[in-house]
């Protein structure tokens, strides 16, 4: 068995032709970009790309493939340089049993099953070519299809205020809108991590995931997840999230919840942390809940499961005083994002960028950081 970085949740921020596919993503976000920052930059042995359902981003996967640049591996997903890609796609539900839009995560193993998923979404969607959009149908007949055509369905960034499971306050429970049976796995999202969600117990049986939702390039690796697998494709993907034959998540890593910009209930006006309105800053009358505050709105009881640990990780960009010259020959020295952050000796460190911004590197590697708490679309800070 090998050890795999995985970043599951990646979009795009222009086709091949310039043309936006998540709209607020990044015009260097393509999908030839995300996988030479993946593979050269990031050390990301496995990413998801969650927008190929989009026929332009297929067609530049396919130059690609035709150029033997990248290679469509028979055990599922595509290979460039290092990086296995996973192909993906972000739904928006918002059906007859929904109470508001909610977001989910499909992901296939080979071309052809995207395409086949991509011409199934032809009359359920307005525009094919763009990221995370209106699913015109049922969940449930959505989970149907993914499964049929050999997928995984995940349920993304679950507690986020806009556009989540639990997150806008109105469903108190998946089997609201979705078939639990039909899950694969959960995505947690920025502002919370594995001991938050465990407080909910109809979330137990599921693997947790940690993604970055990156739309931009600098943002993947945000958070990702360190896999146990024999190689990086998707069928031993499809066995780490069942722990088949010593195939397992082996840790999360991710961002501090305090750190999520949805973690603090906030005033919707001011953005003054608050626990009722009105505000006592401001004297506004509503405001947006916090992923933690929510949590414990949907806490119940059951003895937490046997996780995979939740590791507090900082990205790179974080370090203070760690400007774009002295990353760079952090990255010509030591090859990549993850060997810096989890590999290198701090002596290493130190011979390179001096000591101060090694001892931060350290410091944020185990964890070590005080923090100014996000809330209301507002990231916290590392003081």
């Amino acid at each position: 068995m090998n050890t795999f970085f995985a970043d599951l949740h990646i979009h795009i921020g222009r086709n091949k032709f310039g043309k936006p596919v998540k709209i607020t993503g990044s015009k260097s976000l393509t999908i030839t970009n995300v996988l030479k920052e993946a593979s050269e930059r990031k050390g990301m042995d496995l990413v998801g790309v969650i927008d190929c359902h989009a026929p332009a981003v297929m067609s530049e996967l396919e130059d690609a493939i035709q150029d033997q640049m990248a290679v469509e591996l028979e055990e599922g997903g595509v290979r460039y340089q290092n990086t296995t890609l996973l192909l993906g796609s972000e739904i928006e539900i918002y059906d007859n049993h929904c109470r508001g839009p909610i977001h989910v995560l499909c992901y296939f193993p080979t071309i052809n099953k995207m395409k086949q998923f991509s011409q199934w979404l032809v009359g359920k969607m307005r525009n094919l070519e763009l990221s995370s959009q209106r699913f015109y149908g049922e969940a449930v007949e959505l989970q149907r299809t993914v499964k049929e055509l050999d997928g995984l369905f995940i349920p993304a960034h679950i507690f986020t205020p806009f556009k989540s499971l639990y997150g806008k306050g109105v469903h108190r429970s998946l089997k609201e809108v979705l078939d639990p049976s039909l899950i694969d796995a959960i995505e947690l999202g920025l502002s919370s991590d594995t001991q938050m969600a465990d407080q909910i117990k109809e979330l137990h049986e599921y693997p947790f995931l940690s993604n970055s939702d990156a739309h931009s390039l600098a943002k993947i690796g945000r958070e990702y997840q360190q896999l146990q697998m024999k190689a990086a494709n998707f069928d031993e993907w499809y066995k780490a999230l069942r722990n088949v034959d010593g195939r397992k998540i082996i840790a999360n890593y991710g961002l501090n919840p305090k750190l999520g910009k949805y973690h603090n209930t906030v005033c919707k006006e001011c953005l003054s942390p608050i626990k009722e309105t009105p505000c006592p800053h401001c004297g506004a009358t509503s405001m947006i809940k916090g992923v933690a505050d929510r949590i414990m709105e949907l806490s119940s009881n059951g003895e937490s499961p046997e996780r995979p640990p939740y590791i507090y990780q900082v990205p790179l960009e974080y370090v203070p005083g760690l400007g774009k010259k002295t990353f760079e020959k952090l990255l010509d020295h030591f090859d990549n994002e993850m060997n810096i952050i989890h590999f290198v000796e701090k002596n290493d460190l130190i011979d390179v960028v001096g000591e101060k911004i090694a001892n931060s590197i350290i410091n944020i590697r185990k964890g070590k950081v005080e923090i100014i708490t996000g809330g209301g679309g507002r990231y916290g800070k590392i003081t």
